[in-house]
């Protein structure tokens, strides 16, 4: 597959994710919320999480933002939801390596996650990338704390 090709296939699953995303909402039991935003563009997004036995039961956001915000969100609460919060972690330990284009574990499926790599070539842009990545990451640690 040529490289416009892929760069329009990714465009294309970030838009799905953007206009119809998954799992957007909050939990109302047993879940902890988390506020961000980068003040730098506007985005905002209110994370929740339902943390139990060390495993993420189930993830949800809420919020608004550019379509990359947004996106990663959508994509990342897929990702995490099912997991063993040592698991989400290092998913998003691959994301932020990815977006600062360090190397990163890829033999792990990251699925839709992909079609953000590109955002990497555009440093003003990771930060709405790494948003919902970063409140998960606060969320989850938290909840250990608790």
């Amino acid at each position: 597959m040529s490289s416009n090709n892929l760069d329009q296939l990714y465009r294309r699953v970030i838009m799905d994710h953007y206009k119809t995303p998954r799992n957007k909402g909050t939990l109302d039991t047993n879940s902890v919320n988390i506020e961000m935003n980068n003040p730098t563009c506007g985005d905002r997004i209110l994370l929740t999480l339902q943390v139990e036995d060390g495993i993420v039961k189930d993830a949800k956001f809420d919020g608004e933002g550019c379509s990359i915000s947004m996106a990663s969100a959508s994509m990342m609460t897929q990702a995490v939801k099912g997991q063993p919060v040592e698991n989400a972690l290092k998913l998003s330990h691959i994301f932020s390596d990815m977006m600062l284009g360090k190397e990163y574990d890829d033999s792990i499926d990251l699925g839709d996650i992909e079609a953000l790599q590109g955002v990497s070539q555009f440093p003003a842009r990771i930060k709405c990338a790494t948003l919902a990545w970063k409140a998960m990451e606060k969320g989850v640690q938290s909840e250990e704390k608790s």
